[in-house]
């Protein structure tokens, strides 16, 4: 037997309970993975709560939670290739993330059209020197961190507005942002300003009055923006008049405000994660964890993080 967090109706964190259910096991084509860490992000929250974004994402009852995961392959089945028992790994599987196992297919594996395996999923090899709480961090919010910036074409010289910069996509987006050669504005709470200050943006105060607070930081304009929570970033940046294709959103559904592009890390370039990984090894990112629970301690873990007043991002461990 091992331990899993399953729900088995929508609700709060109250609905999160942890099992002792049957191992899994690889099939043809894919490994297990021992799981050491599960980093959370808002959608765990949302899923488990929300039954008309659960649809959406063919989640049904009962349900594994979690998606981001960093671990050790400890299990390989029959025709899977790309990865050995003892290889470190993490990577995302929508649903079983947190938990002992979680069983996947590698890229390499991952047939065109309908799958029948569990879940053909992102799964990379995590580098020597960086831990695995760490790794269990980069799959979602580094990927849309990327992929939100890649959207607006950031660049050298650019002035951007990152909303929710101090959450666990704003770390990363505003360490990519400074290393893209950007001057960064943060939107946060003021109890966040230090955090934000350490990782290279000049914050400012969420809430009403944004866009004058901003005019007074940046009297020269804002060229680009990301909003990162809702959409008072992206309405915000189309008040300073910056343009709607260098405005995206993550978090404000399909058609976003004024036209700006709707992303996530679906849409991250394929290296993405590797720049990532390139620039903590090399320092130049630093990877902020908020907090560590064990994983009887889920409940808790939620419950401080859909709060959203941490600074970095909260993992499970195992």
């Amino acid at each position: 037997m091992s331990r899993a967090v399953i729900y088995e109706t929508f609700g709060g964190p109250e609905v999160l309970q942890v099992r002792e259910v049957p191992q899994p096991h690889a099939g043809p084509g894919e490994v297990r993975v021992r799981v050491t860490a599960a980093a959370l992000n808002p959608m765990d929250w949302i899923l488990s709560s929300a039954p008309e974004w659960a649809e959406q994402f063919g989640i049904t009852m009962p349900s594994g939670f979690g998606h981001d995961f960093a671990g050790v392959v400890d299990e390989v089945g029959a025709g899977a290739t790309g990865c050995a028992v003892g290889d470190r790994v993490y990577g995302g599987a929508l649903g079983q993330a947190v938990a002992d196992f979680v069983v996947v297919t590698p890229p390499t594996q991952v047939p065109e059209g309908p799958s029948l395996s569990r879940t053909p999923v992102l799964l990379s090899r995590t580098p020597t020197g960086i831990s695995d709480e760490v790794a269990s961090t980069l799959a979602v919010a580094g990927g849309t961190a990327a992929a939100a910036l890649a959207a607006i074409g950031l660049r050298s010289g650019d002035t951007v507005l990152i909303g929710g910069a101090a959450g666990g996509v704003g770390v990363f987006a505003v360490q990519l942002a400074k290393l893209a050669g950007a001057h960064v504005i943060g939107t946060a709470s003021q109890s966040t300003f230090d955090f934000l200050r350490q990782l290279g943006a000049e914050p400012v105060a969420y809430g009403a009055g944004l866009a004058d607070r901003v005019r007074a930081l940046a009297p020269g304009g804002v060229t680009a923006a990301t909003d990162l929570f809702g959409t008072e970033t992206a309405e915000t940046a189309l008040a300073l008049g910056v343009p709607p294709e260098r405005i995206s959103t993550i978090a404000a559904g399909p058609n976003p405000p004024g036209g700006v592009r709707a992303t996530g890390g679906a849409d991250a370039a394929p290296d993405a994660l590797q720049r990532i990984t390139d620039a903590i090894l090399a320092g130049t990112i630093t990877v902020p964890i908020a907090a560590t629970f064990p994983l009887e301690q889920t409940r808790d873990a939620v419950t401080l993080a859909a709060e959203r007043h941490v600074h970095g991002k909260i993992v499970i461990t195992l």
